[in-house]
């Protein structure tokens, strides 16, 4: 029989904003810094966990399976399991997903899962052109064949491109992921008002939370090497307005389209872990659980709208469990850009699309907004790509125990044509 599966305790670094050049972590110092403070407030010894689960997407090369490399820095033993994986922006999220799973089938009992990104560390990558003329260059055998292949080369070769750019683009359909926002936006009819009002939003919930303390019992602070620390997630704007973001042109379809620079995510640096049992470990340790996992879901469909991702696995979540829209207290909704989110919750309510996409009787109708990302979200925070998915997953557990509520969902659109989506119970 499948076992309860619980949430026992999670933390995260700030968000750092990307300033133009590495900052002052790597993944693996990100994922070392929000684990030191997690793993020494539990009554049970860092070794105590079955496995380590990591979501990461932009691995540098100094830290291959920075899953392993954090597990060994945090002291959890050398027979510590621990391994990495990477499904763009759902790789925290399939961390947790993947632990769910162990734990519900009874293979494990408790297991540290998460996810760390430090965009900053994006690396420079030469053109395949001065790539390939380096390889003749570099295979050349004698000094005649050397000066033959020197003379070949051409400046364009040495024009490096930021390896993010190219990440954040469709091998398949050629589009970059802002691209894909401006598609659902056009079709769902969101306008650049819209998106900019709920960036606005965005950046004042946040604001919010950090002035009310909301986010003490989950951002942890960072000590660089330089002795530098960090408490808080750097890209809020609480002076942020409609008419400041008005100014901004569009970033990907010029002159009209809708998503900018002000209401999109920002690249960011950032870790997040949370720590999920068995009914057996929470006996065994005495340890206090914040909610159960009851389920996920995760869902296809063509990468130029890869945007309604959320859409389509949290309707399948919540058709698998018999709910409505409605009946969901808290939702948390991966901020990737503003014109997508919303053009996700045009899409709940719209009738036509519900009958012939989401195969429902008629519209499943509209998100209470005082519901959904209550404190912000990636638009004012960031959106470090392996490490959202678990961060939403945490904050949707504190914001309802904050809140009092009952059922959640943590939803969001994964680059290449995905969506993932996990349902919570509080305990």
């Amino acid at each position: 029989m499948a076992r309860p599966v619980y949430i026992i305790d999670g933390s995260r670094t700030p968000f750092l904003k990307a300033q133009g050049g590495p900052g002052p972590f790597t993944p693996v110092d990100l994922a070392v810094q929000a684990g030191r403070p997690l793993l020494a407030r539990q009554p049970f010894a860092p070794s105590a966990f079955d496995q380590v689960i990591l979501g990461c997407v932009n691995v540098i090369a100094d830290e291959m399976n920075p899953a392993r490399v954090a597990a060994l820095r945090l002291g959890m033993g050398e027979a510590m399991v621990a391994f990495t994986m990477q499904i763009n922006c759902g790789s925290g999220m399939q961390s947790l997903d993947t632990a769910y799973r162990y734990i519900e089938a009874g293979d494990a009992d408790m297991i540290l899962a998460g996810g760390t990104e430090a965009l900053s560390y994006a690396p420079l990558v030469f053109p395949q052109s001065g790539v390939r003329w380096f390889a003749k260059f570099a295979t050349a055998r004698t000094t005649l064949s050397k000066l033959a292949a020197f003379l070949k080369v051409r400046p364009s070769y040495f024009n490096p491109v930021i390896g993010l750019e190219r990440g954040l683009t469709d091998p398949v359909t050629d589009l970059n992921m802002g691209q894909t926002a401006e598609v659902v936006a056009h079709l769902m009819g969101v306008t650049r008002e819209e998106a900019d009002a709920y960036a606005v939003e965005s950046h004042q919930r946040l604001a919010r939370a950090q002035e009310q303390g909301y986010l003490k019992n989950e951002v942890e602070v960072a000590f660089a090497r330089d002795g530098k620390f960090y408490d808080h997630d750097d890209g809020v704007r609480p002076d942020s307005s409609v008419e400041k973001l008005a100014k901004l042109r569009p970033a990907f379809e010029r002159p009209w389209g809708q998503v900018t620079p002000g209401n999109s995510s920002q690249i960011t640096d950032g870790a997040c872990w949370t720590i999920v049992a068995s009914e057996d470990a929470v006996k065994r340790h005495g340890l206090t659980p914040k909610a159960v996992i009851k389920d996920s879901a995760w869902a296809g469909l063509d990468p130029s709208i890869m945007g309604f991702g959320p859409v389509m696995s949290a309707t399948k979540l919540l058709k698998k469990h018999n709910l409505t829209l409605q009946e969901i207290d808290t939702w948390e909704i991966n901020e990737a850009f503003a014109a997508q989110l919303l053009a996700c919750l045009k899409a709940w309510n719209d009738e036509t699309f519900c009958r012939e996409v989401l195969d429902l009787p008629g519209a499943a109708g509209q998100i209470d907004h005082a519901r959904l990302n209550v404190d912000g979200g990636a638009i004012s925070l960031g959106h470090p790509v392996g490490t959202s998915g678990n961060r939403i997953v945490l904050h949707l557990v504190n914001a309802m125990n904050r809140l009092g509520t009952k059922r959640g969902i943590a939803t969001e659109c994964i680059g290449g044509g995905l969506g993932g989506a996990m349902l919570i119970e509080t305990v």
